[in-house]
Formats: C-alpha cells, structure tokens, sequence
C-alpha cells in the first residue's frame, strides 16, 4: 500500500502577470471548473474588477488511465511578459516552452 507521503505535491505558486488592464493568472485546478484537466491554463482577468474575462488552455496535458491522474498533471510553472509586446512566456514544470498572443489567444510551443 502506498503511503501519503508519496502523494503528488501541488503546484508552486506562479505569480500574476499584468498587461494593460488585464491580470493573467495559472489555473491549477482546471477540473474543478469543469475543464478537462489540472495544469495547462491560464485566466485572463480585468485587474481593476477580478470579473474573469476568458480562460485559454495553453497545452494538453495527457493522461494514461492505468496511472493515478494526479501524478500526471503538469501544472504552469511560471509566467512572464515579453517589454513591448503583448506576448507572455509560459514555462511547464517539465521544462517545456510556450509563448501566448494575448491579442489573438494564440499559442506557439518553443520545444
């Protein structure tokens, strides 16, 4: 029997970034809201009312049934912004690289 302390440890807290009038944040616990998993999305948020204005999954975070699913979640590690550009800089806990377009909500990975 496995004991407790081998449970997965949640995500570090990955601070906000703000570009213009919106604040965007990691959402850890996607499945919570309803959304097909942990890890892997961010929020984009008015930062003078809080009020969520869109969520955008940045990637997919796979799942293997025979496996615990929350030791596979991969969660947002952290997250900053590119100076004059309306681009943020998304890094995974597996070390994986993405850039987010807040205009267009698009998403290149960087490998």
């Amino acid at each position: 029997m496995e004991s407790p302390s081998k449970k997965r440890v949640g995500p570090a807290e990955v601070r906000p970034v703000t570009i213009g009038n919106i604040r965007f944040e990691a959402v850890h616990w996607g499945k919570a809201r309803g959304l097909r998993q942990n890890g892997g999305y961010i929020a984009a948020l008015d930062a003078a009312s809080g009020k969520e204005l869109w969520t955008l999954k940045v990637y997919d975070v796979q799942y293997d049934g025979d496996l615990e699913a929350d030791k596979q979640d991969v969660f947002i590690a952290s997250m900053s912004k590119r100076l004059l550009q309306n681009l943020l800089d998304i890094t995974d806990e597996r070390g994986k690289k993405y850039v987010v377009d807040i205009k267009t909500r698009s998403v290149k990975s960087q490998g």
